[in-house]
């Protein structure tokens, strides 16, 4: 697309989207909904992911499957589709989903922001749990990413522990839940959140930019969900790859933050 803004109106949500050029980066663009930015992307080099809390997804990512090696994975909550590139860009040969609510944004966000070359992405439309039961049966993901909510205004069939079951039901042997948390200072959702998270995988784990741990600010904490206990490598690896400073909270770390 050129330099000037495009904006497609939204009819689930009646706001607009629009996708800028980004000033600061080459080849960079950003995803807005209703004035307030939503998702960042490179076309020039998918591999570069510039909100931190998506590098941290992305590095979650790295550690479940090598770079090079093609993957499974479902996105619930499609944005500007930043991961589903970052993953064909680092593994292509991958297969992905994009489970998004609103058709329009979808349909926008490819024709604004075409994915590289090669991509094997299948849009679904749709609320994300009734997508996920849709899904072909014998369907199984190496990462499962939720995308979707933030504070108070999570829907509650999704941010429950049902919910992640039916998401980890979804999971290859090796596969990993990842699940973005927006939150308010306190942390209630995050708190609810972990919570829900445990009852449903083997192990998890938080991470995040440090200070967000201390319950004082609003911003985005990751919580990853496996099926066998909570490789402690990784949590060497995820402090090491930022964006810094990082912590990685697992085990009885997590107490922290119990509901």
């Amino acid at each position: 697309m050129g330099a000037t803004p495009a904006s497609r109106f939204l009819r689930t949500t009646g706001q607009h989207a629009t996708i800028e050029p980004d000033a600061f980066t080459e080849g960079g663009y950003v995803l807005s909904i209703g004035g307030a930015e939503q998702s960042h992307v490179n076309l020039a080099d998918p591999s570069d992911i510039f909100y931190e809390y998506l590098r941290r997804i992305g590095h979650v990512v790295d550690l479940a499957a090598p770079w090079g090696e093609p993957v499974s994975a479902l996105h619930l909550g499609a944005g500007a589709l930043t991961l589903a590139r970052y993953i064909q860009a680092t593994r292509p040969g991958s297969v992905q989903y994009a489970v998004e609510l609103e058709r329009e944004l979808l349909d926008f966000v490819l024709a604004q922001l075409p994915l590289p070359e090669g991509t094997q992405l299948h849009p679904v439309i749709g609320d994300a749990r009734a997508a996920l039961a849709e899904l072909p049966p014998d369907l199984r993901f190496d990462v499962v990413i939720l995308d979707i909510f933030s504070g108070p205004e999570a829907p509650e069939h999704l941010a429950c522990t049902a919910f992640y079951q039916e998401a980890a039901a979804k999971l290859t042997a090796r596969g990993v839940l990842v699940v973005n948390v927006g939150d308010e200072p306190g942390l209630t959702l995050v708190r609810s959140q972990m919570a829900a998270l445990r009852r449903a995988m083997a192990d998890v784990s938080a991470f995040a930019e440090a200070g967000m741990f201390t319950g004082r600010y609003p911003g985005n904490i990751i919580l990853t969900g496996t099926q066998g206990p909570w490789p402690e490598v990784w949590t060497a690896a995820l402090t090491a790859r930022g964006p810094h400073p990082a912590k990685v909270l697992s085990g009885v770390g997590l107490d922290v933050l119990s509901a």
